[in-house]
């Protein structure tokens, strides 16, 4: 009974880890590409079916399109993002250079990880209350004893305890990163 909610939590932690790792911090990463869609042929697609993204340097990306007609789709698509970054091309690859990140910068960055650690949380509080009325459920229509529904809400307690910590965990990881220059 108990995995069904584990699994949720689980999603939200891998959910939330999935959004930190789009969060540039000062070094280039092929992941914070992950959520921009080109245009091709009509279709929204994403930038990794469309073409190779390698890391020439510690703050450069090289995005190498399969179709050359592709370079200015892809620029389009880096510029309408949230990026911030300035695209450019030597006609063959789109090159994104990533400036050093501000003082300041990082500071906003880090807010921005504890409100969607906060999030997080409260997603998974939630899926603990869920759980609960489930549980509160199964005790009003005679399915469970008290003393099973005790044992279950300090199971799920725990399970929620667990998957607190872990998003704490990749909060205290990815500030630690964004403030190390």
């Amino acid at each position: 009974m108990l995995t069904q909610y584990e699994d949720k939590m689980q999603k939200t932690l891998d959910n939330l880890e999935g959004e930190y790792a789009s969060i540039r911090a000062g070094r280039a990463n092929p992941n914070i590409l992950n959520k921009i869609k080109v245009e091709y042929y009509g279709t929204p697609t994403p930038m990794q079916q469309l073409a190779n993204i390698t890391v020439p340097e510690a703050r450069t990306l090289m995005i190498s399109p399969w179709e050359a007609s592709l370079v200015k789709a892809i620029e389009k698509a880096i510029l309408n993002s949230d990026l911030g970054v300035t695209p450019n091309n030597d006609g063959k690859n789109v090159i994104l250079n990533f400036p050093e990140l501000t003082e300041e910068r990082r500071k906003e960055l880090v807010k921005d990880i504890k409100k969607k650690g906060e999030s997080a949380k409260v997603a998974i509080r939630n899926i603990r209350r869920d759980a609960n009325d489930n549980i509160k459920k199964q005790l009003k229509g005679g399915e469970m004893s008290e003393d099973e529904q005790k044992d279950y809400e300090d199971k799920i307690q725990k399970l929620t305890d667990k998957y607190v910590n872990l998003v704490d965990k990749a909060v205290d990881s990815k500030s630690a990163e964004i403030m190390t220059v």
